[in-house]
């Protein structure tokens, strides 16, 4: 009977890995070591001006949220904030719109959360997915008017994710998917910004959950991850398909049943808020803990993070968005 469902368990999770692939010639190509050092500065102002970034540090909280809104404003995009309640704490999404044409039939949101776990200054968790979205934002609004695209991409930066906050209702993304939902919005994919700076690349040093411990994924840590669910699946392999016009960045997708929950381990974000309530969602991660030894720990620092890692993601999302947006 184990035996029986380990087999079925195996089938039903569809994966691919892909290393290779030739570059399109219309890829966009963004400034490499110009979006290199300017995601650097943004994670040395979140982990060492600012610091921890966690519900017992609420100043902080606030710092961040100031600092990504001001961003936003700052390549003139339209913000606006989604306050809400946690305890006696009033903390807030911040949500940038980009629209590329007036009645964009498109639409998806990039996002990523921009709290820490406590006693930490989480650089790969979660700073390194704040700075891949605003090097994101900038790079995709440089295109507005270069461009003629039907699209439209809402970057939102959740307040809180972390511990003691998960898989609560007072999780930034639920707060966000819940109103949306609740507004029957139209959302062709969400794609959650989880950890995407720390590479490893000494063979073994990667790890995965059960059963993917027993398939044939990469032994070392140097590709992104891009993790959905069935619903999701189209969405996952567009992107896949997107990033492989990156050689630089190797890309790896599992796509798993029953909203992840017969693997709870890849449910740990904000995609999963998304997923339990019918849109269509997907991770794109380091791996985490099954790569990265520092996790929620004080050792997650900025000198740990491949910022060259992440300005290739840069690039690939860009591409991925450009992509979707052509008529």
């Amino acid at each position: 009977m184990k035996r029986t469902f380990t087999i079925t368990l195996l089938l039903a999770i569809a994966f691919s890995f892909a290393v290779d692939g030739r570059a399109s010639k219309e890829q966009t190509v963004i400034p490499r070591e110009e979006t290199t050092e300017r995601l650097r500065q943004h994670v040395r102002e979140l982990t060492v001006v600012i610091g921890e970034r966690s519900v017992n540090v609420p100043q902080n909280l606030k710092k961040t949220e100031v600092y990504i809104d001001s961003f936003f404003r700052g390549l003139g995009l339209p913000v606006t904030l989604e306050p809400y309640d946690y305890r006696d704490l009033t903390v807030a999404n911040v949500i940038a719109q980009l629209d590329f044409c007036d009645h964009p039939s498109r639409r998806f949101i990039l996002g990523a959360h921009y709290d820490s776990v406590t006693g930490t200054v989480g650089a790969d968790d979660n700073a390194s997915a704040v700075a891949v979205l605003l090097e994101t934002a900038r790079c995709l609004s440089a295109l507005k008017g270069k461009v003629d695209l039907d699209l439209s991409v809402t970057f939102v930066a959740f307040a809180l994710e972390e511990p003691p906050v998960f898989a609560t209702r007072h999780m930034g993304s639920v707060v966000y998917a819940h109103k949306a939902k609740s507004n029957r919005e139209s959302i062709d994919g969400m794609l959650c910004l989880e950890m995407v700076g720390y590479t490893c690349h000494q063979p073994g040093c990667q790890g995965y959950p059960f059963p993917l411990t027993f398939m044939n994924y990469p032994k070392e840590g140097n590709f992104i991850g891009v993790v959905g669910n069935f619903a999701s699946r189209e969405l996952t392999r567009s992107i896949c398909r997107a990033f492989r016009r990156n050689p630089e960045l190797p890309v790896v997708s599992l796509t798993v049943p029953f909203n992840g929950w017969v693997m709870p381990s890849i449910r740990l974000s904000d995609h999963s808020s998304f997923w339990d309530r019918g849109f269509k969602a997907v991770m794109i991660t380091d791996s985490a803990f099954y790569r990265n030894p520092y996790y929620h720990t004080t050792a997650d620092t900025l000198d740990k993070l491949d910022f060259g890692f992440m300005a290739q993601l840069v690039g690939s999302l860009v591409m991925f968005f450009e992509g979707q947006g052509q008529r």
